[in-house]
């Protein structure tokens, strides 16, 4: 689609690129998936399955001259090879009974944003049994549940496995990208936008459409602009007041004040659809299934926006290829999680670790929801992406990975707290911020 955007006149028009692009989020959609009363094991041990296979591939090229045991077939101080599936001993991890203790208890008890602790100890587990893992070389703060690994040890005499050596997935191979895209295209990412929050600014936003739309600047902004060929908004793009979900029934005042971000949110979404391919991707505020993967905003409640051909409402994960750059990314949950259940020194090292490990959501289903599949783990990363984002971080961070392949990662913080939107450009997956901040407290200045 050609869209013509207005600069002075109407007889000089500027044409915005455009990019050929293929949605791939059909592995993240449950429609055909039937419910039957089905447990979380399956899901594992289809991991374990596809993970395994994939790590046998790579033992040849590990460690040949050792044996592949299963946990029960160990022998005390042989040295050999075992996979499986981690499980870490938490000392802190909250359970429902520590829940039903708080609601009794007059002093609640203290909310912790990490659950880490000195004690915490790992177990690897596999369809024979599971064995207590020991030695430095596998740190409990790194790993979480649900992750595969191969390891090479021997049994001690007290039972447990002495950790030598580890062997992770590794990063995937890449589909081949575009040797020379031959011009800029520029890639939007933005996240919370919390609209409805009572503290956020309506104007900040504002300026960011004004601005991506090119209805802001002079003649070489909005040269750049015309060169966007993609807003993707990574979750939590409204913020409903919470004290209107307590399951009672509500006025006809209060059904308003509930519906009123949504409205609010589809005006602004209105006016970059007009111009700009947009994806939208649900979060973990916004009214969509809570467990991932996150299934697709109802077009119902973008009456405007959903009326062009622009607009799509994606799920999350969210994977998509433009111009043939893979692009992979969620609305920040998994990342999140990764932080209450391990340490890292910042976010873009969890994303790092996530492709390392092949599994954008290791800790799902044990202390992140998601649906209960029977016969595939639609988190396996398959293949790597060029650029996988991540939304909803309390910073920008990004990060290059040149490992034969390069894999662009990106943090996208919150729009409401921090003003700040990422801009990619496709054609050599470079990087960097457009602050709108900084303007809204000048804006705000001059009005006193």
């Amino acid at each position: 689609m050609v869209v013509a955007m207005e600069v002075d006149s109407e007889s000089n028009l500027l044409q915005r690129k455009q990019s050929l692009y293929h949605s791939l989020d059909e592995s993240f959609e449950i429609g055909k998936e039937v419910y039957r009363g089905q447990q979380y094991s399956q899901i594992y041990y289809a991991r374990l399955h596809l993970m395994r296979t994939l790590l046998y591939s790579l033992l040849p090229n590990w460690k040949p001259h050792l044996p592949v045991c299963t946990v029960l077939g160990l022998e005390e101080g042989k040295e050999c090879i075992i996979v499986g599936t981690l499980y870490k001993h938490m000392k802190l991890k909250p359970s429902v009974l520590d829940e039903y203790s708080k609601e009794r208890s007059a002093a609640p008890l203290v909310q912790r944003h990490n659950f880490t602790h000195p004690d915490d100890n790992l177990v690897l587990e596999d369809e024979s049994g599971r064995v207590k893992l020991s030695g430095s070389v596998l740190l409990p703060s790194t790993y979480v549940t649900g992750m595969i690994a191969a390891l090479h040890g021997k049994e001690t005499s007290a039972g447990d496995f002495l950790v030598e050596d580890v062997l992770e997935a590794g990063l995937p191979q890449q589909i081949e990208r575009p040797i020379d895209l031959g011009e800029d295209k520029y890639v939007v990412f933005v996240s919370g936008l919390s609209v409805g929050r009572s503290s956020s600014n309506p104007l900040q936003f504002q300026l960011f459409v004004d601005h991506i739309t090119g209805h802001l600047g002079d003649v070489k902004e909005q040269n750049i602009a015309a060169q966007i060929v993609q807003v993707v908004i990574a979750g939590n793009s409204v913020e409903v007041p919470h004290g209107l979900l307590n399951g009672q029934n509500l006025g006809s005042k209060d059904q308003s004040r509930l519906f009123e971000p949504i409205k609010e949110l589809d005006i602004l979404l209105t006016q970059i659809a007009a111009s700009i391919p947009l994806d939208i991707v649900p979060g973990s505020s916004d009214p969509a299934n809570f467990a991932l993967p996150q299934q697709p905003l109802h077009r119902c409640l973008f009456p405007g926006s959903s009326a062009y051909n622009t607009f799509r409402s994606c799920t999350n994960p969210h994977c998509f290829e433009l111009d043939n750059i893979r692009f992979l990314g969620t609305s920040g949950q998994n990342i999140d999680d990764l932080g209450k259940y391990s340490e890292a020194n910042s976010s873009i090292e969890f994303m790092e670790r996530t492709l390392r490990w092949r599994h954008l959501a290791p800790t799902a289903p044990n202390t992140l929801g998601c649906y209960p599949f029977t016969d595939k783990d639609p988190f396996y990363v398959e293949t790597c992406p060029h650029v996988y984002f991540v939304g909803n971080q309390d910073k920008f961070e990004t990060r290059l990975i040149k490992e034969g392949q390069m894999v662009r990662l990106i943090c996208i913080p919150r729009f409401a707290d921090t003003g700040v939107a990422v801009v990619l450009n496709i054609r050599n997956l470079e990087c960097h911020t457009l602050s709108f901040a900084t303007q809204i407290h000048s804006l705000e200045e001059g009005m006193m």
